[in-house]
């Protein structure tokens, strides 16, 4: 588990942290938004990544956990983080179909254009036309090239 950028050797981490660590992952998948946001409160750094370079938020978002993910939002939350296969957040809510946390996402500075496939791509691919102008999708990002569907095995 690192904050964003730096990644310590987890074998030196006591095993009560990693298993506190899992335990907001956890929260944040199972949308536990009570005990996630307490601990964010006191402290936990609200952009912690996972070994797969998964943040807080990015796992609410991709589950749909529309609440948490406003709220790790407001505490600072950065929504332009991507994972470790290159995935940004507000892609992985627009595959997954969860379209209003893919609005806040927006709302809050999340970045279409980032990773691969782009929001804007996956919007594309799975033909979410509704979400062409929340995305602010410009004829531009609009063409033939769409990549191949995202793997199911996104981020997690």
């Amino acid at each position: 588990m690192a904050e964003t950028g730096t990644r310590p050797d987890l074998a030196s981490l006591p095993p009560e942290t990693l298993e506190f660590a899992h335990r907001m992952f956890e929260a944040a998948r199972t949308g536990n938004t009570e005990l996630l946001v307490a601990a964010v409160d006191a402290g936990l750094p609200v952009n912690i990544l996972n070994e797969k370079g998964n943040s807080l938020l990015m796992l609410a978002a991709y589950v749909g956990h529309l609440d948490l993910t406003n709220k790790l939002l407001d505490r600072g939350g950065d929504p332009n983080l991507l994972n470790g296969l290159g995935q940004s957040m507000i892609a992985g809510a627009v595959f997954k179909g969860h379209d209003d946390v893919v609005r806040a996402l927006a709302a809050r500075g999340a970045d279409p254009r980032l990773g691969q496939p782009t929001a804007i791509q996956t919007a594309q691919m799975f033909k979410k036309t509704e979400l062409m102008s929340v995305l602010g999708a410009t004829e531009g990002d609009i063409g033939s090239e769409v990549p191949p569907a995202v793997p199911s095995g996104g981020s997690g």
